[in-house]
């Protein structure tokens, strides 16, 4: 099953185009995207064989599956190679912070840049559709709603600058947390924890993976998170980006107005966005 915001309205996607939820369901389900994951399993049953005359719509009018979670985690140096590219030894436990929801924004459009080093992480990103409190890593999948595409963009001026990294703040300028185009179940996946994700920037590749190569898997990261606090229907979790960053090339090379940043993961879809310069202007 496939998923997604569409123009801020809950969408089922087909081979045919889309269908409005809460129309097709006579108002039994909102149009609110963000709260049918307090009622996932019943939405999820319905579905199944819900009715609807699937209509074309643009993929400019969608917007972040999961537009306000209650809880954001990210995960670091989740890959090896990325650890190693940044100096940094594979982390024992998962080494987690937080993005704001206010830098989400959905798979496509225009994005400021706060300054001149932006980075690009393409990232898998997990939505959760059960309260998950103490969770094995064998039942974990059961509590994921779907999966869908991220990126972890990053200000590496203000993530680096000072005594201590400001992880979150680096991470959460807004359109930060862009996700999309759609959310994907994870019965609709032939290997779902064999995922091949990556970005290019103006049609070169930056970073090409599978999220195999994980250190911890998304059943590992629930259990972790789980094991400390409960996640709740609609949080989301970014976990981790691939080597390939730009801030450990030689030189060093970021985001600038003009460029097309597109990413993508197998089976799920792909992103696409431009940048700009940031205007200064303030509300």
């Amino acid at each position: 099953m496939r998923t997604g915001n569409l123009a801020g309205r809950l969408a089922l996607f087909t081979d045919g185009g889309t269908i409005d939820v809460e129309q097709a369901s006579d108002g039994r389900f909102s149009a609110d995207p963000q709260a049918v994951y307090a009622r996932w399993p019943e939405f999820v049953r319905w579905a199944a064989g819900a009715p609807g005359d699937p209509r074309p719509f643009s993929v400019e009018d969608l917007f972040a599956p999961s537009p306000r979670p209650g809880q954001v985690f990210a995960i670091g140096a989740n890959y090896r190679e990325h650890a190693a590219e940044g100096g940094v030894a594979v982390p024992e436990s998962p080494m987690v912070f937080t993005k704001w929801p206010s830098s989400f924004t959905g798979p496509t459009g225009e994005i400021a840049l706060p300054s001149e080093t932006v980075d690009w992480e393409a990232e898998l990103v997990v939505v959760i559709g059960r309260h998950a409190y103490r969770v094995s890593r064998d039942t974990a999948w059961e509590h994921v709603a779907g999966l869908t595409v991220g990126q972890d963009l990053s200000d590496r001026t203000l993530q680096l600058q000072g005594q201590y990294p400001q992880m979150g703040l680096g991470k959460s300028f807004p359109g930060f947390s862009p996700t999309g185009p759609y959310l994907v179940t994870p019965d609709e996946l032939d290997a779902p924890d064999r995922l091949t994700v990556g970005c290019s920037v103006n049609g070169e590749t930056m970073q090409h993976a599978s999220t195999a190569d994980l250190v911890f898997s998304v059943p590992a990261l629930i259990a972790e998170l789980s094991s400390v606090l409960t996640l709740e229907p609609g949080d989301v979790i970014f976990t981790g980006t691939p080597a390939g960053v730009g801030m450990v090339r030689t030189p060093p090379r970021f985001l600038q107005a003009g460029d097309e940043l597109i990413t993508y993961i197998e089976g799920i879809g792909e992103m696409r966005h431009t940048f700009t310069a940031n205007s200064q202007e303030t509300a």
